[in-house]
């Protein structure tokens, strides 16, 4: 399952990277409201350094609502040298089975972070093929309702003929149309 897990978040991490690059607009709106496009990046940047600082034992705070702004002129170099450091940190021996669900965790947040850059970007939105299946196994159930307030917004009911993106979406308040 470790090296599952590894493959998920460089899979799914990659297909985001391919939105962040194209990123035009840093000031366009988003579906993570009030956030605009750069409030996503500077989020995304962040949330991969929480888990790196986690998986290393350091003391590392989740990011909030306003994230700072880390973002530099290249946006694109900024997140693949985030990327790297969070693949180069869990493929050390033995950090995974140490943190637990956290780079499963991680990997489902790229996935989704990268459907709200692409559905922001005006990018296709369509993620690679297992990527949301394995993404709504590890989060689906994880969270308490308590827990899913901050994180995600209320889950939007969908039909038994929903797709695995489409239920994924729907399960985190995202709008699967």
């Amino acid at each position: 399952m470790t090296t599952d897990l590894l493959d998920l978040y460089t899979r799914a991490s990659g297909w985001t990277g391919e939105k962040v690059a194209g990123v035009t607009d840093l000031e366009g709106a988003t579906q993570c409201e009030p956030w605009q496009v750069r409030d996503l990046l500077n989020h995304m940047l962040e949330t991969q350094r929480y888990f790196v600082g986690a998986a290393r034992g350091e003391d590392a705070t989740p990011p909030g609502q306003t994230s700072p702004d880390v973002l530099s002129a290249d946006p694109k170099r900024d997140f693949d040298r985030a990327r790297a450091e969070v693949i180069d940190t869990f493929s050390a021996e033995g950090v995974i089975d140490k943190t637990g669900p956290a780079l499963g965790i991680a990997f489902a947040d790229q996935l989704l972070h990268g459907w709200d850059l692409a559905r922001a970007t005006g990018q296709d939105a369509t993620m690679p093929d297992g990527l949301a299946e394995a993404a709504y196994g590890v989060i689906h159930g994880r969270f308490t309702d308590e827990q899913r307030k901050g994180v995600f917004k209320p889950e939007i009911p969908v039909g038994d003929d929903a797709s695995p993106q489409q239920r994924l979406l729907a399960y985190t308040g995202r709008d699967p149309s």
